[in-house]
């Protein structure tokens, strides 16, 4: 038995059962023995891959769009290029190179990385080692200027609570022991006036998920983008709307029990870009788009052909592969969405509609 589940059952034992919100925190980020506290989770010898790590293609479409955002709003000669979540600092350094030709981009940009994680943090200053990049706990800490911002699978990780609906209101979902073990439950039925509007569209036996700090993060977000300028691209998998149990554990590239083995597999769940729409204010917001669709509009396809004439044989067929695992529908192209938020009375940026 590992000391981070010792810790947890001894935490239930004094406390009672454990919300799911505090289950994931604890075993993401217990300061000595938490998932992303003590390792480098990504890529073919972790557990998740993100698209960054897939092709260089994804970074710099997406460098180019932001730039493009940047022109568009008059080019403004100091902004802060900032990233939540940014993992091994792979996508920071292909927006980087994509961008560095464009004129004054690079110079007007103050490299800002939002990340928790002290052993990501040593990966993403070796990745950088060319840029001055400056780090940050929370967004809310970033400066008071232009801000052009990517979170790529960074609110799927963010804590969620679940409630199930009964007869008589709504339950949460809790983590408790049975034999020793870790195991759901249900707590009893308490006020929830946040689920109020979920009313509408659920049943009893329903389950449903909240994520409560999506709200501090976007709105330090929204506020320099429709105060200063610049445009958030929020990329992640999720919907509009979410509704059942996504709660899910990835080790090794494969799903498994969210409460075998805590910390030693990365917690995650979809993103309700409902939610994200409607704590947007008072920037404003682009509709949901396929990962795919977004990637095509902005010219991946074109990138593609070209890295291709310099590739033959199995290169060649990987970085097809790579390609194909972005944009097709039945792979990344359709789970992931992207939505982004701009000032009022700009336009959105490249790829998305208002």
């Amino acid at each position: 038995m590992t000391a981070l589940i010792e810790h947890i059952m001894a935490q239930i034992r004094a406390n009672g059962p454990m919300r799911i919100d505090e289950y994931m925190a604890t075993c993401l980020l217990h300061p000595t023995h938490g998932y992303y506290t003590t390792r480098d989770p990504l890529g073919a010898q972790g557990d998740f891959i993100t698209a960054p790590e897939i092709s260089q293609m994804f970074g710099e479409v997406i460098g180019l769009c932001l730039a493009q955002t940047w022109i568009s709003q008059g080019s403004p000669p100091r902004f802060t290029l900032a990233e939540l979540g940014p993992g091994r600092g792979t996508l920071m350094a292909d927006i980087l190179r994509a961008t560095h030709r464009v004129p004054g981009f690079y110079d007007a940009a103050e490299i800002a990385l939002i990340e928790a994680s002290p052993a990501l943090r040593d990966i993403q200053r070796k990745t950088l080692a060319a840029h001055q990049v400056g780090w940050f706990g929370s967004a809310d800490a970033l400066p008071d200027q232009p801000l052009y911002l990517v979170a790529n699978e960074f609110f799927d990780a963010l804590p969620i609570r679940q409630f199930v609906r009964s007869d008589t209101g709504w339950r949460e979902r809790q983590v408790g022991l049975a034999d020793n073990m870790l195991t759901f439950g249900l707590g009893p039925v308490l006020p929830q006036p946040a689920l109020a509007d979920r009313l509408e569209d659920t049943h009893q036996g329903d389950l449903i998920e909240d994520c409560a700090q999506i709200a501090p993060v976007l709105h330090a977000i929204a506020a320099r983008v429709a105060t200063h300028g610049g445009a958030a691209l929020v990329i992640d998998y999720g919907d509009w709307r979410t509704l059942g149990d996504t709660f899910q554990a990835l080790r090794a590239h494969q799903q498994v029990d969210p409460l075998a083995d805590p910390g030693q597999s990365d917690l995650t769940a979809h993103v309700d870009f409902e939610r994200l729409a409607n704590t947007a204010a008072p920037a404003l917001h682009t509709r949901v788009t396929p990962q795919g669709v977004f990637l095509e509009r902005l010219g991946i396809t074109q990138r593609a052909q070209v890295l291709a004439k310099t590739l033959n044989g199995s290169s060649l067929e990987a970085h097809v592969a790579a390609h194909r695992r972005l944009t097709h529908p039945t792979e990344m192209g359709n789970l992931f969405k992207v939505m982004a938020l701009y000032p009022p009375q700009q336009t959105p940026p490249p790829g998305l509609d208002p």
